[in-house]
C-alpha cells in the first residue's frame, strides 16, 4: 500500500473510533487508478460529444447504437453493455417514458418533441468509465424541456455540494429529493448510482432518495456515479417482461436523467467523465 492510501487508511482508522460511518478501503482508488479511469473518461466523453453533433428527428436508436460502437472500437476501447448480463447493444437509449436500459432497434425512430437519454459506459486498457446525457429532439413540451433542465441541475448541485472528509454520501439523495419536490416531480427509488472504475458496478451504491448526513463519509480516492432519475409523475416503475431490460414509469409520464462519473480528491472533486 503507498503512503498515499496509507495515510486514508489512517484517517479513516481514526473517524471509525469516533463512530463515524467511513468506507471501506476497497472503495478507495490510487491516482493511477484514478489515471486510468479518466483516460476511458475521455472517450467516453468523445462518444457523447459525437452523439450530440449527430442525433437527430429521423434516425434510429440503432444508428446511436452504431456511432457509440464505431467510436468505442475505433480509439481501442470496448463498449461495456455489450454482451454485459446478455445486453445486447453498446448503449442505452431511453426515449420519453422510459427510465433507463432502453434497448436500440432499427424500429424505434427519433420524432420531433422526444427527449431521450444516452447512456455510455466505456472499457478502455481494464478501467471503465460511465455517463449518460439527456437530448431534446427539436421542440419539446415546455414540461419536457423543464424535467430534462432541473434533472441536469440537479446532478450539478450534488456535485458541487460534495466537500471531502466532510460530506456524507446521503447528503446527495437528499439535494436530489429536495430539487425534486420543489419543481413538482418525484425521484425514482430503486435504481441509483454506483462506484465504478475497475468495474462496471462497485460499491457504493448511490442513492438519490436519502436523507442528509447519513452513509459513508466521502474521502478522496472514490469513484462514483451520481445518476438521478426524475419523473414528471409519480417515482414507481416497472420492468418489461418482453425484453426483461426496459424500464418504464408505471404512469407512463416523462423521465430523465443525466449521470457523471466524479472522484472525490483532496482539493475537492473532479468529474472524469460527463
Amino acid at each position: 500500500m503507498n503512503s498515499e492510501l496509507e495515510e486514508i487508511k489512517k484517517k479513516l482508522e481514526e473517524l471509525k473510533a469516533q463512530h463515524i460511518l467511513v468506507p471501506k478501503m476497497s472503495m478507495i482508488k490510487t491516482k493511477e487508478q484514478i489515471d486510468g479511469i479518466r483516460e476511458a473518461g475521455l472517450i467516453n466523453t468523445g462518444i457523447l460529444d459525437t452523439v450530440s453533433l449527430q442525433i437527430h428527428a429521423g434516425m434510429s436508436t440503432e444508428e446511436i447504437n452504431t456511432i457509440v460502437h464505431n467510436y468505442t472500437i475505433s480509439h481501442n476501447a470496448i463498449p461495456a453493455p455489450l454482451n454485459y448480463e446478455g445486453f445486447p447493444k453498446s448503449v442505452c437509449t431511453s426515449i420519453n417514458d422510459v427510465v433507463c436500459h432502453g434497448i436500440p432497434s432499427k424500429k424505434e425512430i427519433l420524432k420531433e418533441g422526444d427527449i431521450i437519454n444516452v447512456d455510455v459506459t466505456t472499457i478502455y486498457k481494464g478501467y471503465y468509465a460511465d455517463a449518460s446525457r439527456m437530448f431534446i429532439i427539436g421542440k419539446a413540451k415546455p414540461i419536457a424541456e423543464k424535467l430534462v433542465r432541473v434533472t441536469k441541475e440537479m446532478l450539478d448541485e450534488c456535485v458541487k455540494s460534495i466537500i471531502p472528509w466532510k460530506s456524507h454520501l446521503g447528503d446527495i439523495g437528499e439535494i436530489c429529493t429536495r430539487i425534486a419536490r420543489r419543481n413538482g416531480f418525484s425521484v425514482v427509488e430503486n435504481i441509483g448510482g454506483h462506484g465504478v472504475g475497475l468495474d462496471f458496478h462497485e460499491d457504493p451504491y448511490v442513492s438519490h432518495v436519502a436523507k442528509a448526513h447519513t452513509g459513508v463519509l466521502l474521502v478522496p480516492g472514490m469513484v462514483f456515479t451520481i445518476e438521478p432519475m426524475v419523473n414528471e409523475g409519480r417515482s414507481g416503475v416497472y420492468q418489461d417482461l418482453f425484453d426483461g431490460w426496459t424500464v418504464r414509469t408505471i404512469d407512463h409520464k416523462l423521465s430523465a436523467q443525466w449521470e457523471y462519473t466524479i472522484a472525490v480528491k483532496e482539493d475537492g472533486i473532479e468529474i472524469l467523465t460527463h
